[in-house]
């Protein structure tokens, strides 16, 4: 890096379109060096696609990119690898049956023979001492939890000589504690002079770790401050173009009767190992239970197994004072139990299929939807346009491919087509998971609006800021079992021990 007044980073009028669509216009962002940068928008906004055109994923069509006062040309991101940047994505790209060493010298595997791992182990130690990036280089990244995957990838782009670190949601899959590990090596990575641009929707971490700010709404910056001169409002009124009310504490309300309850669940593998452990749990009417914990330790086969859609080894499932366990994913249905899947692409619409088409799904053959032979098509078609507008679905056009639609829209049909049926029991898996602060406060006021008619909800998220806004208590499940209940006002860090399989709560 050259001189000390000279900025790491440089983009200057980047602009980007793909067809028609404007992703970013005219965008200018300077970052300092030795400092960590805080990038914040809605979905839509034209972070992620502007980081691309950083690490040479994409070529702007108007701009440049300027790296210590130099403008240079990205082929891609191996050209911008070798220019110092470093890429860490929400989806971890690391070859998961490959030990850490391995996955450290792929692209660099002629090296292995001339020194390279002896090298890698080396740098391994280095990380370790200096930046607090303990991990086994011997270790199988399959083998590891997701907060050492993550590490993996940070030690990855230093090996490769990162000095500029881009970081996607780096927090999305952490505990709290392993969260606050990562933001203490990121202060050590800026002290040490390397340069940090952080990607998240997570305002309470742009607060605690960065040095500035930038946001982004349609496109294009609109405001670049100090973290200290702003605050978690004001930068959530800049993203969304709007004030963005806070939900209001709840008063006091005494639960209704057991409506779902689980008895003895258990699940196993094609392999035979436990995914669920004698899971017991019960909801009542006109409560939010939240289930707390590190993605992959159980939650998702809970959902699956109340949902009807895997039958469990072992254990029952009782709906008021009917055993169902034997039943399918329909036939609960049609008993009373929504379900807004945790992966709405996978499971809860089609993409190619028109969004009226992926608004009835798992009704298409009751009444309201098809007559004696076919399917009622302006009946259709006139309720997904009231939904639409009453979930405020953008566009609200029915006819428009489900595929064509923001993840936050997606995810509002989701909900509308789920919660406008008023279920007697509604799972919910992650309903906000890449959704932007608008939509997370829409669907956050319908899950509330539902509970306070009366519905049973069984919310299951890795956002433990989610989790807390939203249930009235909140069972935490590690290695596919419930470990202990918490009150809704629980803090961050007897939760995130609980997360992690440390120290007990009484249930």
């Amino acid at each position: 890096m050259s001189g000390a007044g000279v900025p790491a980073v440089e983009l200057r009028g980047i602009a980007k379109r793909f067809g028609a669509t404007v992703a970013n216009r005219n965008v200018d962002l300077t970052v300092a060096r030795g400092t960590i940068h805080g990038l914040v928008g809605e979905n839509g906004a034209g972070k992620t696609t502007l980081m691309n055109v950083l690490y040479g994923a994409y070529h702007p069509d108007e701009g440049e990119v300027r790296l210590a006062g130099v403008a240079i040309a990205l082929r891609g991101p191996a050209d911008a690898i070798s220019r110092g940047i470093g890429m860490v994505h929400q989806h971890f790209m690391l070859v998961d049956r490959f030990t850490v060493l391995e996955n450290l010298l792929l692209g660099a595997e002629d090296d292995r023979w001339l020194g390279g791992a002896a090298r890698a182990r080396a740098a391994l130690a280095r990380f370790a001492a200096d930046y607090r990036l303990e991990v086994d280089p011997d270790a199988v990244v399959e083998d590891l939890p997701v907060g050492l995957q993550q590490r993996v990838e940070i030690i990855k782009a230093l090996h490769r000589g990162a000095e500029i670190l881009i970081l996607d949601e780096p927090t999305a899959v952490l505990t709290p504690q392993e969260a606050d590990h990562l933001f203490r090596i990121l202060r050590s990575l800026a002290a040490e002079g390397k340069t940090v641009i952080l990607v998240t929707h997570k305002l309470r971490e742009v607060m605690a770790v960065t040095d500035r700010v930038t946001v982004m709404r349609q496109g294009s910056v609109v405001a670049d401050l100090a973290t200290r001169d702003t605050d978690e409002a004001r930068l959530a009124e800049l993203m969304v173009g709007r004030q963005i009310a806070r939900l209001q504490a709840r008063a006091e309300r005494r639960r209704g009767a057991p409506v779902l309850r689980a008895a003895g669940l258990r699940v196993v593998d094609a392999a035979g190992l436990p995914l669920l452990r004698d899971v017991d749990l019960t909801v009542h009417e006109g409560e939010i239970v939240g289930i707390a914990g590190v993605a992959g330790n159980g939650q998702s086969e809970l959902l699956a197994v109340l949902a009807g859609l895997i039958a469990p080894s072992a254990g029952r499932v009782i709906l008021k004072e009917a055993d169902i366990t034997g039943l399918d994913a329909r036939e609960r249905r049609r008993l009373g139990i929504g379900h807004i899947p945790e992966d709405r692409l996978r499971m809860g619409l089609v993409p190619p299929l028109a969004a009226d088409e992926s608004a009835i799904l798992g009704d298409q053959r009751e009444p309201d939807c098809r007559g004696a032979l076919l399917q009622r098509h302006g009946a259709i078609r006139a309720a997904t346009l009231a939904r639409m507008h009453d979930y405020d679905v953008r566009p609200p056009d029915p006819g428009l491919l489900t595929a064509l639609f923001s993840g936050g829209n997606q995810q509002k049909l989701v909900c509308a087509r789920e919660m406008t049926r008023h279920p007697t029991v509604l799972l919910v898996g992650q309903p906000t998971r890449g959704v932007d602060i608008g939509a997370i406060e829409f669907i956050h006021r319908r899950l509330l609006a539902l509970r306070d008619a009366g519905s049973a909800i069984l919310l299951v998220s890795v956002d433990l800021d989610e989790i807390r806004a939203l249930a009235d208590r909140i069972l935490v499940m590690a290695d596919g079992a419930i470990v202990g209940e918490l009150p809704a006002d629980a803090d961050e860090r007897a939760l995130g021990l609980l997360m992690a399989g440390i120290g007990q709560a009484a249930a």
